[in-house]
């Protein structure tokens, strides 16, 4: 049996999209940050005009333009504007440090970079600028909040460009973007070390994220907290992009506080949270959770390897959850594989990650690429138009990921019942997660290789009580040099994202390797377990 896609005149363009939410929901609220309130009618405007002073300073159809902010307003109208000028939108990771910004900026030859000063006591552009990055084809930063420092331009300044191009050039523009051109590079880390860009189309992210809002129920009435980081897939596409094509008002939420978002949900009656399982723990867990009115809520989306069915239950019962689906996906599938549906019984929604999505495959294959049997564990392989266009720039690393019959191969080990349901049963031999967040050793051991002092460096997951997974770093000195724990633990805190910070450090005369030279990782398990 075949499940249809849901119906509907959907737009085919990210800047058609825009146009049809204004003209059909026109005053009703499209983004309520603080004080700042953006009518659907209001955010066409505010795009266009940001639109206009992209193109006046020169960005052309297909370059770059990038964004390293937090949660707010202004990093929806960025995006949507540089998609309007036919440009593609490359989202920095808010946790990054000034070396793996400088990276992304420089593989995908972003010209332009939205960001901000004075964050959490953060200064992008200073991060950037004491990374000692060069950045050739990077011509103009717009801090979008913050003072402006010498060599950028503050958003203002940014808008007054707009004068010199119409409304009508802009909308010539936007009427040149062809569905099939690229809309956003999302780049994920690899087991090779170096984050890859993952290309996803105007069409794709339309469509994809038509069915996902349209399986979990999102409303034009849903009031949607988005706590998840925009840079991401779930906060962006799942987040405010899903929120725009459903007519729901969206809430940007900067940095997660249990206390923060208990208490806005009450003032602000929101409808819709999703969020990692241990984000539903944490307001469970909270002592003062019932001085707080939550009834508002209605909709959870989450997804892990394995949930407690017990917190699907506690979500209804104690959340006021009418709604809790999970679901599976990875960057390069646009974000989305496999979802549970309302129908679902707790059971099911906490033990899978759902089914395909309408006019999606979903196989799990031996090594040979042969499928199994139901309930027979293998790599999980996924076809359809969900399926990235490929790594930017990285010809070599597409092949390895697509095969020639167009099945992309995610690395997850799972199973698949006689339902059609996915179990995901492990991951990438040696990514973990932590909070969250995927980590993975090769990116860390080659930003750790760069501190002075060390020669050698392999670096593993371990249990972590709270965050699930942390890292552990075993170090070899480089030759004549000394190094302790806490000086490896302090420079990474300096030099790379929380989450990829290795909490625990063991140094070592040499690290454990085999035959052929490669390090024994499983070795090294067993050296931390003990």
């Amino acid at each position: 049996m075949t499940e249809s896609a849901p119906g509907g005149s959907l737009a085919q363009t990210i800047p058609d999209l825009v146009a049809q939410r204004a003209q059909t929901l026109g005053d009703a609220s499209a983004i309520i940050d603080g004080n700042t309130t953006i009518s659907f009618a209001s955010l066409a405007e505010r795009v266009d005009e940001a639109a206009r002073a992209l193109i006046a300073m020169g960005l052309e159809r297909g370059d770059r333009a990038a964004i390293w902010a937090p949660n707010m307003w202004e990093w929806i109208v960025a995006a949507l504007a540089i998609n309007t000028a036919g440009a593609v939108m490359v989202p920095v990771n808010t946790r990054y440090k000034g070396l793996e910004a400088a990276y992304l900026l420089e593989k995908s030859g972003a010209k332009t970079l939205f960001t901000v000063t004075g964050f959490l006591d953060v200064d992008y552009v200073a991060l950037l600028r004491d990374a000692g990055a060069k950045l050739p084809e990077l011509r103009d930063v717009v801090v979008l909040r913050g003072d402006a420092p010498d060599g950028t331009m503050a958003y203002q300044s940014f808008l007054a460009r707009a004068k010199d191009v119409s409304s009508d050039a802009a909308k010539r523009r936007a009427a040149e973007i062809d569905p099939d051109d690229i809309a956003d590079i999302l780049f994920t880390s690899g087991t090779t070390g170096k984050p890859k860009g993952v290309m996803c189309t105007h069409a794709q992210n339309l469509r994809v994220f038509d069915t996902w809002s349209s399986i979990v129920g999102l409303r034009e009435d849903d009031r949607y907290l988005v706590v998840l980081p925009f840079f991401h897939s779930f906060g962006y596409k799942a987040g405010w992009f899903s929120a725009l094509l459903r007519g729901a008002t969206t809430f940007p939420e900067p940095i997660f506080d249990v206390n923060v978002v208990l208490r806005r949900v009450e003032q602000d009656r929101i409808t819709m949270l999703p969020g990692p399982p241990g984000l539903y723990q944490s307001l469970l867990l909270h002592p003062e959770r019932d001085k707080f009115d939550i009834s508002s809520l209605r909709l959870a989306v989450t997804g892990a390897a394995s949930i407690p069915v017990e917190l699907i239950h506690r979500m209804k019962d104690e959340l006021c959850f009418e709604t809790v689906i999970t679901a599976y996906g990875l960057t390069e599938s646009c974000g989305v594989v496999t979802m549970c549906r309302l129908d679902d019984d707790p059971e099911t929604i906490a033990t899978t990650s759902g089914r395909a999505i309408p006019d999606v495959e979903v196989r799990i294959v031996d090594p040979e690429g042969n499928p199994m049997p139901p309930d027979q564990p293998g790599e999980i392989v996924v076809r359809g138009y969900n399926v990235m266009k490929g790594y930017f720039d990285a010809e070599e690393e597409t092949k390895k990921a697509i095969d020639a019959d167009q099945w992309l191969h995610t690395g997850d080990i799972g199973t698949l019942d006689e339902r059609g349901y996915i179990k995901i049963t492990d991951r990438l031999k040696d990514m973990f997660i932590v909070g969250g967040f995927n980590a993975y050793p090769a990116e860390i051991e080659n930003i750790l290789l760069n501190m002075p002092g060390i020669g050698e460096v392999a670096v593993i997951g371990v249990p972590d009580q709270r965050l699930g997974e942390v890292g552990m770093a075993f170090v070899v000195p480089a030759p004549g040099k000394s190094i302790t724990p806490e000086q490896v633990i302090a420079w990474s805190r300096d030099n790379m994202a929380n989450f990829k910070v290795p909490r625990r450090v063991e140094v070592l005369g040499a690290l454990p390797r085999n035959a052929t030279g490669k390090v024994v990782k499983f070795e090294l398990r067993e050296r931390a377990h003990a």
